[in-house]
């Protein structure tokens, strides 16, 4: 079994840290049901102005609200303000590698869906593996040469 990316909210910026709480992240049901994160599930949280990186659950905060809270001790590794990366993952069979088509939002600085983007890998007939971006409305977006194709 693999670990791989499931979906992601990326560059998605923080609106509070709350230290008084008892922990997680909340976030607009929204931008996780575009993402396909669900409830209490555990996610890798990368802070894209400080390099911090945390794991924490999710929690639902109000549908709409484009919320990004980081609560309890994880609110010490972030300021309201800091674009951070939210990735859930999933284990996965090599095999079932090319059928799993993560989708990755990234955002404004308001917190509004600026893209909506799925990774896809593939086969070619020698079996090495092809990896590309794709956005839901327009062609494959350039990407760099593959790192450990096989």
């Amino acid at each position: 079994m693999r670990k791989i990316v499931a979906g992601k909210l990326h560059g998605i910026h923080i609106t509070e840290a709350n230290l008084n709480y008892h922990g997680s992240i909340t976030l607009d049901p929204n931008h996780c049901e575009a993402a396909g994160i669900l409830p209490m599930e555990f996610v890798e949280i990368w802070n894209k102005n400080s390099g911090a990186r945390i794991s924490t659950y999710v929690i639902l905060g109000e549908r709409g609200s484009r919320c990004c809270i980081l609560n309890g001790a994880a609110a010490r590794t972030c300021q309201a303000g800091d674009q951070v990366i939210i990735c859930n993952s999933v284990y996965v069979n090599e095999s079932e590698l090319t059928v799993l088509k993560p989708r990755v939002l990234t955002f404004d600085k308001d917190n509004h869906i600026a893209e909506r983007l799925t990774y896809s890998v593939e086969r070619d007939q020698a079996g090495r593996y092809a990896f590309s971006i794709l956005d839901e409305d327009s062609e494959p977006l350039p990407i760099p040469a593959l790192v450990g194709a096989r």
